[in-house]
C-alpha cells in the first residue's frame, strides 16, 4: 500500500498521457496523496481538470497562476513530494532532464527535487532504440533516477516493438517495491567512504588518483532511499550529494581520512569503504612550493594508516564491513587475501580489465566475494545499479 506517500505526477505529451487518469485512480486508491504536473503538450491528450478532479488536486502547467503575478513555487512542490513519478516520458522530456534543459514548470520541479524520480518512458519505437536516446536514459540513470522498462506492443505509429509505456497497475507495483520495501534500511547508522585522497607534496603539489567518488556516491545515496542515516566521507570531488538524510564530512589526506572514519565508525552498524585511499604519502612536505632544479626529483614515501585493516580490528558482532578490491592481476586471489586479511564480510571486486569499469565512469562491473568464498558476478551496469546489488546484498545478509 502506498498510503500517506506523496506523489508528484509529471505528465509529458505522449499518447499515453490518456492512461495517467487511470494511474492517480490507482494511486488514490492505494492511499496516496497525488498532485499532478503537467506538459504544454501533455494538455493535447489530456485536460487538467480530469486529473484535477480525480487527484482532488490542483494540476499545476504554469510558473505564473493568474494576471496578479501569483506563481507557482516549483522548490515547495518538489520538497512536498516523496516521489516525483514522470508517466509518460517522452523522448524530449527525457533528452531536456539529461542535459539540463529546464524551460517548463515540471523540469523546473525535476531540477528541484530531492527525492527519488521515476521514469516511465513512451515513444515508437525508434525513437526508444535510438542511440541518444539511450544515452540519455543511461545519464539519467547515473544522476540516481529509476528508469522504468517499456512494454512491447502496438505503438501508435502502427508499428509493434519496444516502446509503450508499462501499465498503470506495473507502475503501482514498480512504486510500492521502491517506496514500501526501500525502508528496510531505517534508521540503520551507515558509514561510506568515498572519491580518492590527495597527499601534499608542496603547498602546489600533491601525489592523487584518478577516482571520481561515483561509486561511493551512488552507494551513499542507495542506503539513504532504503531509509538509512548515511555518513559519507568524501575525499575532493565535484560530485554534490541529494538526499536529506546523507551527511557529508569532506576530507583530503588519507590521514584525515582515517580520522575521520575511524570516529564514524563506533557509531555505524555498517560500514562500506570504497574510497580510493593513498598507500603512501611524502615522508616530508615541503612548506614551500619546489623549485624546478636538476634532472631528478626524488621523493621519499611512506606508508598511509590502513583504514580498512584497522577498522577490522575494531569490527563488532553486530557490525557488517564491506571493503573495495581494484586490481590489474591476479584479481580474485588478491580479493580473497584482503577479504580475509582485514576481517571483512564481504569484498568488491573491480578490475581495471574490465571495459567500461573503474575510474571515472558511469558504469561498473563487478564481482561480490563474500567470507565463505562465495563468488557472485555481476554484468556491466550503470553504478545505480550496482549500488543497490550492494545495499540488496547487505540487506540479505543481515535478514532485515
Amino acid at each position: 500500500m502506498l498510503k500517506g506517500k506523496k506523489i508528484l505526477l509529471g505528465v509529458t505529451g505522449s499518447i499515453a498521457a490518456y492512461k495517467a487518469a487511470t494511474l492517480v485512480r490507482l494511486l488514490v486508491k492505494q492511499g496516496a496523496e497525488v498532485k499532478v504536473l503537467m506538459s504544454d503538450g501533455a494538455q493535447d491528450f489530456i485536460t487538467p481538470l480530469t486529473l484535477s478532479t480525480l487527484s482532488k488536486n490542483p494540476v499545476y502547467h504554469q510558473f505564473v497562476l493568474n494576471n496578479q503575478g501569483e506563481w507557482t513555487n516549483h522548490v515547495e512542490l518538489a520538497m512536498w513530494a516523496d516521489c516525483l513519478l514522470i508517466a509518460p516520458t517522452t523522448a524530449n522530456t527525457i533528452a531536456k532532464m539529461a542535459h539540463g534543459i529546464c524551460d517548463n514548470l515540471l523540469l523546473a520541479t525535476y531540477f528541484s527535487a530531492k527525492c527519488v524520480t521515476l521514469v516511465a518512458p513512451a515513444m515508437d519505437l525508434d525513437m526508444y532504440a535510438h542511440g541518444s536516446t539511450q544515452n540519455n536514459l543511461t545519464t539519467l540513470k547515473s544522476y540516481g533516477n529509476i528508469v522504468l522498462p517499456v512494454a512491447n506492443g502496438e505503438l501508435a505509429s502502427g508499428l509493434i516493438g519496444a516502446g509503450r509505456m508499462i501499465e498503470p497497475e506495473e507502475i503501482i507495483s514498480f512504486l510500492q517495491t521502491h517506496l514500501v520495501t526501500n525502508q528496510a534500511l531505517k534508521n540503520k547508522k551507515v558509514l561510506v567512504t568515498a572519491g580518492p585522497t590527495y597527499e601534499s607534496i608542496d603547498p602546489v603539489r600533491f601525489i592523487g588518483n584518478h577516482s571520481s567518488g561515483k561509486m561511493g556516491f551512488a552507494i551513499a545515496e542507495e542506503f539513504a532511499r532504503h531509509g538509512a542515516d548515511v555518513t559519507l566521507i568524501s575525499g575532493p570531488t565535484d560530485l554534490t550529494t541529494n538526499n536529506p538524510k546523507i551527511k557529508r564530512i569532506d576530507v583530503t589526506s588519507a590521514d584525515d581520512m582515517f580520522e575521520k572514519t575511524l570516529k564514524a565508525f563506533s557509531k555505524s552498524e555498517i560500514a562500506v569503504m570504497s574510497a580510493a585511499v593513498a598507500d603512501y604519502t611524502p615522508e616530508k612536505v615541503s612548506i614551500t612550493k619546489i623549485k624546478k632544479s636538476g634532472d631528478e626529483l626524488h621523493l621519499k614515501l611512506k606508508k598511509t594508516k590502513d583504514i580498512l585493516a584497522e577498522l577490522g580490528k575494531h569490527k563488532t558482532k553486530k557490525q557488517t564491513l564491506v571493503g573495495f578490491a581494484l586490481e590489474t592481476n591476479n584479481e580474485v586471489a588478491n580479493a580473497k587475501q584482503k577479504l580475509q586479511k582485514k576481517n571483512l564480510d564481504f569484498i568488491v571486486l573491480n578490475s581495471l580489465r574490465s571495459k567500461g569499469a573503474g575510474f571515472g565512469f558511469d558504469t561498473n562491473k563487478i564481482t561480490i566475494i563474500d567470507k565463505l568464498g562465495i563468488q557472485t558476478e555481476y554484468k556491466l551496469k550503470s553504478k545505480t545499479e550496482v549500488a543497490l546489488d550492494i545495499v540488496q546484498k547487505i540487506i540479505a545478509m543481515k535478514h532485515v
